[in-house]
Order: structure tokens, then sequence, then C-alpha cells
């Protein structure tokens, strides 16, 4: 072991070879050394080997399992635990007179904690229905438990909160999904996840950004098979109309499928708003009225460089 000194000044221990102190380390976890991969030279001994001493399988009956470390830590529940099993008494000084085991596990969790992983379960659920990222989860389960452990929505079922927290964790990792997804894999209506979702910002505090065209814009394109080009057009086509204040009012999803309506009308790929609004989770009427307000104002939205396959006076008008 090797003193080093660091940018701040601050002296570290470190473990390293003598001779090559920046070369990495190789750790033969069978002899439980550390090897220097330049020389050989065995720099430290009796390295703890933190693994499971035997694998286990689950799908073995026996109820015995020889893993002593337990689980992996959750800083998320009360405990982080930090547990102790009791295996299965076999001896007779496991049993008093009666025959009772003296030493039992505490078979049931607290009901904090049993709240907890159902609603972490839940949350990974609905994250998996709609491809999302184990960070958003992760997101998400902090805001439940900063929830939780206020106290601050009493009353409010805990599918409610879950599924409040995944959608502002969407938004503040900059993925924003609309109410309408999270309600088609959630078990409550829109209507209460938007109760609990404005009851969460106000209990945590916190804020997230407005959400835009343009965080909707790819996806949407993407799953109507849309070529880049078109997803570029739409783009500008919605932040040109927003800029112009041409659609006062409107949301921006419907604000999005309009545009992508109207850019697909203008090239070869055309789509029906019965797609896009399917796609968009948007119905036809809100893509018409939206696309109505932007219809006498097409020249003005479309990029120079967009090649129409349909002129603009030739566009559809509803």
């Amino acid at each position: 072991m090797m003193a080093s000194t660091s940018r701040d000044g601050n002296v570290t221990n470190k473990v390293c070879c003598y001779a090559h102190p920046d070369a990495p380390l190789i750790e033969d976890y069978r002899a439980g050394d550390q090897i220097c991969s330049e020389c050989g030279l065995v720099v430290g001994d009796r390295v703890i080997d933190v693994g499971s001493e035997w694998r286990t399988f689950s799908n073995e009956k026996s109820g015995v399992d020889p893993s002593r470390v337990g689980g992996p830590e959750n800083p998320l529940l009360n405990g982080s635990d930090l547990t102790t099993m009791i295996g299965p008494g076999t001896g007779p000084a496991s049993f008093d007179s009666f025959g009772t085991s003296k030493y039992q596990n505490r078979r049931t969790m607290s009901s904090s904690d049993r709240a907890l992983i159902a609603a972490f379960r839940e949350i990974s659920t609905m994250a998996d229905r709609i491809n999302l990222p184990k960070t958003i989860v992760d997101r998400a389960n902090n805001l439940f438990k900063q929830v939780h452990d206020g106290k601050n929505l009493k009353g409010r079922s805990n599918d409610a909160k879950a599924s409040a927290c995944l959608y502002i964790a969407c938004r503040q990792e900059g993925v924003p999904r609309t109410f309408k997804e999270i309600c088609a894999v959630s078990k409550i209506s829109k209507k209460e996840i938007g109760r609990c979702f404005k009851l969460t910002l106000k209990a945590l505090q916190t804020s997230v950004d407005l959400i835009t065209t343009a965080d909707f814009m790819s996806r949407f394109c993407a799953n109507l098979d849309l070529p880049n080009s078109i997803q570029r057009a739409a783009t500008h086509i919605a932040r040109k109309a927003v800029e112009l204040d041409i659609v006062p009012g409107r949301s921006p999803i419907s604000v999005a499928a309009a545009a992508i309506y109207m850019a697909s009308q203008a090239s070869e790929h055309k789509k029906t708003h019965k797609e896009i609004g399917d796609i968009a989770g948007v119905a036809d009427v809100t893509i018409r009225q939206s696309y109505k307000l932007m219809h006498p104002h097409a020249a003005k939205l479309f990029p120079d460089d967009f090649k129409f396959a349909t002129k603009i006076e030739d566009l559809p008008q509803m």
C-alpha cells in the first residue's frame, strides 16, 4: 500500500505495486490475491470475497438457501434490507418444551415496506409496457418513496401515486409521455392521474419543464413509419405555428399531430388523421380543428427546402 497525494493536497492510501504504481491490478478470486499486471507481484492477499458461497436455483423445492449473504441492498426500503434470516432448527436445542421453534423469522414485513414493494413492482410493470429505461424507473421509485414517507397524499391509492410519479419521472428525464399513454398501462383513470400529478408536484415542491411539440415529434413519426425529412418538416411547421401564435390554446400534442398531418399530405407519404390520431392519442376532431387554424398560413409554416409532392394550394381543407 502506498500513500499518494491528490490534486487538492489530500494524502490518500492506495493499493498498488511499488514498481508500477499506475498499473492495473488483477484479482485472483480463488486465492484472494491482488496481482500487479506488469510484473506479477502479489500486492495484496486475503481479499474478502463478497459474493455468494454457493449457487442457488429458483426451482429447488428443498427450501434450503446456502447463500448467506442475503439479497441486494435496497436503500428505498426501511432498514435497507439489513435483516437476519434464521434457518430452520434441526436439533433439540432449537425447540422449547412444547415443540415450538425458539427462534423464528418475522413472517410478515411492515405494511410500509409491503406498500413500497407493491408500488415499485407496479412502476416497473408500467415502464416495461411502454419500453422506458431503468433510469426513469429509478427516478419514479425515488419520487414515490418521498411521497410515501411525507404522507402528503393520504386518501389517494398507491397505484394512482405510482402512475403520477412515473409521469413526472418521464417529464424530468426529458422523455415525456402523455397522460393517455400512462393511463393505457395503468389501472387508474386519466383524471385521477392528473389530480395526483398536481398534488405530487405541490407536495415535493418540485416542477417539470413545459412540454413542447418537439418532445413527441420523433416518436410519433417513427411509429407512423415516416422518413426524417417529414419529421423535420413537421417539427418546423409546429414550431412556426407556435411562434406565430396561430394555434392559441391548443395542446402541444394536438399541434404536433396536425403538423404531421400537414407535412405528410404535402409529401408522398400521406397519412390520414385517423392513423395519426391513433398513434398520438388525439381525437380526429381535435386534429382537424388545429389543422384548420394552420391551413391558411401553410405557406409561412413549411421549411424552404421542403420537396412538395402536393402543392400547398392543393392541400386538403377541413
